[in-house]
């Protein structure tokens, strides 16, 4: 049976509503709300350095908020813990127990960043706070893709972005399987999708 410590996670998504205020919107921004349907958090947590397991979240929810003209932006990010998904049952059993997610306790991750270090006008990293059973601390998101366009259907503007770290689960109280020699370096890989609201 798989050990019960690789479930970790996050994500990311990623990502923390206790370290900062939400940025002030100006006239200039135009706010989007996060497509629950093609918006995954995903993972890859080590399982005794014999292999990693992968899983991802399936519920998420949440708002970008883009300011073109000034280059700026942020996002505020939920996802729903017991939402996670291994493709295994047992495993998704496993990760909200106590020992992993303890879902009963802390069933939200939350996110919250701004855009940062521009490059030809676009931004190449979200700087934030997670808060992931029930700790928040400092995450960097490192974006590698970043596109809008037009919704081919209601023509509202639509915006999709691929967006990745490594975190340390230790850090967020769920280390276990540390003594069995189980790497707490967690990896998170974002995908997420918004349009902009009516």
């Amino acid at each position: 049976m798989p050990h019960k410590t690789t479930s970790l996670l996050i994500a990311s998504l990623l990502i923390a509503t206790t370290a900062m205020d939400p940025p002030h919107a100006s006239a200039a921004e135009t706010r989007y709300e996060i497509d629950p349907q093609h918006t995954y958090p995903s993972f890859e947590a080590d399982h005794m350095g014999l292999s990693h397991w992968r899983g991802k979240f399936n519920r998420t929810s949440g708002t970008v908020t883009i300011d073109k003209a000034a280059g700026t932006g942020s996002l505020d990010i939920t996802i729903d813990i017991d939402s996670i998904d291994y493709g295994l049952d047992l495993m998704n059993t496993e990760a909200l127990k106590p020992t992993l997610f303890d879902v009963e306790n802390f069933p939200k991750a939350s996110y919250r960043g701004t855009f940062a270090k521009f490059e030809d006008g676009k931004p190449t990293a979200v700087q934030g706070m997670l808060t992931l059973h029930g700790v928040t601390r400092p995450v960097e998101l490192r974006i590698t893709r970043l596109k809008c366009m037009p919704h081919p259907l209601d023509k509202r503007d639509w915006c999709g972005a691929d967006a990745e770290t490594t975190i340390d689960r230790s850090q967020f109280g769920m280390d276990a399987g540390k003594d069995f020699g189980f790497d707490m370096a967690v990896a998170l890989r974002i995908q997420v999708e918004a349009v902009a609201e009516k």
